[in-house]
Formats: C-alpha cells, structure tokens, sequence
C-alpha cells in the first residue's frame, strides 16, 4: 500500500535466524521484496496513472543507486546510517501530520525539467539508502512523490512501487552475485509477498488516496517506533 514492508520482513528474519549474518538476511529480504513490490506494480500500472515519465527517471537512477548501496552493505555494513533515517522518519511523519491535506488530491507543483531533477536526484539516494539498509524505502519514495512533486497518495503509491521493485531488483542481483541470499526461504518469502502486495494494492484502489495516507502516517509512526528501538538497544 504505502511501503514499509520491510519493517516486516527484516525483523523477522533476524528473529528466526540471529546466527546467520545480516548482509545474507538483507539479499533473501530482497528476493521476496522483489516479487512482492513487482506484483504490487503490475496491479497498479492496469487501474492507475503511474507518471511514467517520472518513473521511468527515478527507477533508472534508483537502480544504479541501490546497486551501490547493496555493495557497501557487504563491506562496511549498514548500522551507521540508522540515526539518520530514524530522524528522517520523524520529520517526514511530522510533516504530513500538520499538512491534513496533503496528498489526498494530485497538485502537481514542478515545471516538468524540475520534476525530472527531483525524480532523478531523489531515485538516486533513495535507491542508495535501499540497497544499503532497506525498510522504509518505500515510503520514503511516496513522501517524495507527495510532498515535492504534488502527486496524490494514490498516484505516489502506484509510482513508487515500479521504482521500488528496481531497487530491490538491483540490490537482489548484487547480493546474489556475491552469494548473500538464502535461495529457498526466500523463494517461499516471495511467494507469500506477492499475496499480501496484491491484497495490498487493491484495497488502496479501492479505498483511495485520503485512505492510503492515513495507512501511510500509521506505518511512518511504526517505522519510527522500529528503528528508535534499534537505535537505543
């Protein structure tokens, strides 16, 4: 719906495997994220406008970004950034809280050379950020859509999930070429994922843009909630 999967999967897997090391966790994490966002995307791209123009910048440069992304979380790891992105979070969360507004019709706000610069820049360092830890991508690509280029929650959605299944796909080949994915489990994690974005997708068709960003401002604050508790223990 909105991103965030992550905050699931991630967690669980290191729950269910504490001795397995991390950078193999985040490449099985990718291959069912890959299948799951890519569904999500195919749903989306037959019942809504997904600015192709606009994806197709962002997914080019996310790609590339994630690309890099995934080969520094094989060499120097991915626990340094996570300060960061918990205060992202927290402004990104507070910002959409006192804009009520926000997102739920489409005003877009960049002349299109703008827009270009936006969905280049951003796709890049989001994609970066996404090869190198993960969770939250997603939203982060939506907030982006939403609040500097004017799409609605909807549209952001629909958007966000084509350029985040090349994220996820740049990151999945890295670490597959490197041997950090657990082939099996992530095959059967695929398979449910592709379940829960197909339910996902189309209840936020359905229910609509002032729905999906209640949805988002719900998994912002978790994601918070989240990251805070890995920063403090």
């Amino acid at each position: 719906m909105v991103g965030g999967g992550g905050l699931l999967q991630l967690p669980a897997l290191l729950l269910v495997l504490p001795h397995t090391p991390v950078v193999a966790l985040l490449g099985t994490n990718k291959l069912a994220a890959v299948a799951g966002t890519g569904s999500a995307a195919a749903t989306y791209s037959r019942r809504v406008d997904m600015h192709a123009p606009t994806a197709v910048r962002m997914a080019v440069a996310a790609f590339l970004g994630s690309g890099l992304g995934a080969f520094l979380a094989t060499v120097v790891g991915s626990q340094v950034l996570r300060p960061a992105v918990l205060l992202a979070l927290a402004a990104v969360w507070l910002y959409t809280l006192r804009r009520p507004g926000l997102g739920e019709t489409e005003a877009l706000r960049l002349t299109p050379r703008r827009q270009a610069g936006v969905a280049v820049a951003g796709g890049a360092l989001i994609g970066l950020y996404d090869g190198f830890i993960g969770p939250g991508t997603g939203t982060f690509l939506v907030f982006l859509l939403v609040g500097a280029v004017g799409l609605s929650f909807l549209h952001a959605s629909a958007t966000a999930k084509s350029v985040n299944t090349m994220t996820n796909l740049a990151a999945l080949l890295l670490f597959g070429i490197t041997g950090h994915v657990l082939w099996k489990l992530g095959v059967a994690m695929a398979v449910c994922n592709v379940v829960g974005a197909q339910l996902g997708a189309r209840l936020a068709i359905r229910r609509g843009s002032a729905w999906v960003r209640r949805v988002f401002v719900v998994v912002v604050a978790a994601l918070i909630v989240r990251l805070a508790l890995d920063v403090l223990t």
